[in-house]
């Protein structure tokens, strides 16, 4: 029964640090999808782009975060001239052009998959760093340090969102873009230009979360698969646009997981995610902090 206990501790502990991993790299889709009710299935996709991006820089001598860091301000730019060209094409006309916009992230996803596999190849590509490799001892458990690295950075980004979204004009117009345009207009906003700063946020937070993916495990073109039905778990469980949620959420699901990695195999570890998305749109749409 000890030993059960010890096991038990262990997953939790692993299971946090994994959580701030998960929460990391749904921040963006939190924004995106939460926020400006924009079915972006191309944010995996666009988290992996921004891992290759850290692996290119890595090739100059700079830490994988600090490439994330760098590549922020150009994923921005993307992203706000790309949301663009989506309004002007798709939103513009109405909600009809929803399911047609869908299809056009699906063509982004097969896009950004294609070119890094000729660009990059299809083996796995890994990055170096004193962090990666080591491990913190805490008698028998040992902590990895990319997992430590990848929970800091979910602290710091969750917590500079949610400051920047809570306390300036433009957070707080990003916040009510999604219920209310009519009030914001009245207020002398354009909300496409609000919602043009918001895509580009949640684009430039994805060069960040592709580094801690980096740093995490080897990449692979296509590995964004993996990535779709969590980041999409972490959201809806959040509660949509909830940045603090989107953290408490991610640690849900990383607990859940290594408890029944740790106790069932690995084999079941997928199933979790689906299994709290069912439940939870089952008996609380909005969220465990939506409102």
């Amino acid at each position: 029964m000890a030993f059960s206990f010890d096991l038990l501790f262990e997953a939790l502990l692993f299971g946090i640090l994994l959580g701030g991993f998960y929460a990391a790299v749904s921040l963006g889709l939190s924004v995106s999808f939460g926020l400006l009710d924009i079915p972006n299935v191309a944010h995996p996709a666009v988290l992996l782009l921004g891992a290759y991006g850290a692996f290119s820089l890595g090739h100059y001598g700079i830490d994988p975060i600090l490439a994330g860091v760098l590549l922020m301000p150009v994923f921005f730019v993307a992203g706000a001239l790309f949301y663009k060209a989506y309004y002007l094409v798709f939103e513009r006309r109405g909600d009809a052009a929803a399911v047609n916009g869908l299809a056009f992230f699906f063509g982004v996803v097969f896009i950004i998959e294609v070119g890094l596999v000729l660009w990059y190849g299809v083996d796995q590509q890994s990055a170096t760093a004193p962090y990666i490799g080591g491990s913190l001892e805490l008698g028998e458990i040992r902590l990895p340090y990319r997992l430590l690295a990848a929970f800091s950075v979910a602290l710091v980004m969750a917590l500079a969102l949610s400051t920047y979204l809570s306390k300036t004009f433009y957070g707080r117009a990003i916040k009510a873009v999604g219920q209310d345009e009519g009030a914001l207009r009245l207020m002398g906003v354009d909300p496409v230009k609000v919602k043009q700063l918001a895509f580009g946020i949640a684009t430039g937070v994805n060069a960040l979360a592709g580094a801690v993916l980096l740093i995490l495990a080897p990449i692979e073109p296509t590995m964004d698969r993996i990535y779709i039905g969590r980041t999409f778990c972490v959201v809806v469980l959040a509660g949509l646009g909830s940045m603090s949620g989107t953290l408490a959420a991610g640690l849900i699901l990383g607990i859940a997981e290594s408890i029944v990695l740790m106790f069932l195999g690995a084999s079941w570890a997928p199933a979790v995610a689906f299994g709290l998305l069912m439940v939870m749109l089952g008996f609380r749409p909005q969220g465990l902090f939506g409102r």
